[in-house]
């Protein structure tokens, strides 16, 4: 089915009721697998994601599958940071179960793993491993920026130090095409229909500077565009994306504080 821009053109409406810079329900949890050293729970609109945290624990030589297969593989100086994601075969509407040598699975596995790699504090804990296991639920769009905050939250639940969070989410071209550069607004965090037709990038940050308390200027850690798009609309996209980072940090903040105030006021009692 394709997108019908000419609603938007009009109304300045998405589909689903949201305007230009509007980010879908996002809901989340920390701490929901007790056996896990971290984990959390995530829905950003209708992709819903699990994540569970091993580690840091001791590297295993003879590990299934060799260290040349797993993605984000350090040195002896530093963590190895693994990422694993399981697709579950009812997330999406087509059905298909995508294996783990899929190339957009592994894809995805290495840029989580490189995003992580420079704000974990790797360097404590040598010669380990810190796993990170990805459930996907439900996909509708977005999937690597929720896989993204998911890890983010599961790592922080796990207590393993970090620089900062990092927050992510998607941006895409506006559809319609009779109106000037100047007059396009990026369209921010997209549905799954909406990111089969625009073109769109993944933006994650480590969002210094645009908390509060916190100074100094956010630090790109991921950007991802694999469609083709306008050079004089690159730098909007980017901006918009930038700043719904910052926002999408914050919810992820009032997750962590929530869960700590929770935690303090079990120990009182």
């Amino acid at each position: 089915m394709p997108l019908d821009t000419s609603t938007y053109a009009l109304a300045h409406l998405r589909l689903d009721g949201r305007r230009w810079n509007e980010l879908r329900h996002l809901h989340a949890q920390i701490s929901t697998q007790a056996s896990s050293d971290g984990s959390s729970y995530l829905e950003q609109g209708n992709t819903k994601i699990l994540c569970t945290v091993s580690g840091p624990q001791e590297q295993r030589r003879n590990a299934p599958g060799g260290r040349q297969q797993q993605a984000g593989a350090g040195s002896d100086t530093e963590a190895q940071i693994v990422v694993e994601m399981n697709l579950a075969a009812f997330s999406s509407t087509d059905r298909k179960k995508r294996a783990r040598s899929d190339k957009r699975v592994q894809e995805m596995q290495f840029t989580i793993a490189e995003a992580f790699r420079g704000t974990l504090f790797t360097n404590l804990y040598p010669h380990s491993t810190i796993t990170i296991t990805l459930h996907v639920l439900s996909q509708d769009g977005s999937l690597l920026t929720a896989c993204l905050n998911a890890a983010t939250l599961a790592l922080v639940d796990a207590g393993i130090p970090m620089s900062d969070y990092v927050s992510a989410v998607t941006v895409a071209s506006a559809p319609s095409s009779d109106q000037s550069l100047d007059e396009v607004d990026p369209l921010l965090d997209l549905n799954g229909l909406e990111e089969q037709e625009l073109p769109f990038m993944t933006v994650g940050t480590t969002a210094a500077g645009t908390g509060e308390g916190v100074e100094g200027e956010a630090k790109i850690m991921v950007l991802v565009m694999e469609t083709k798009v306008q050079m004089g609309r690159l730098e909007a996209m980017l901006s918009v994306g930038v700043d719904g980072c910052r926002r999408v940090r914050g919810l992820l903040d009032d997750v962590v504080r929530t869960q700590g105030r929770r935690v303090m006021e079990n120990k009182i009692s």
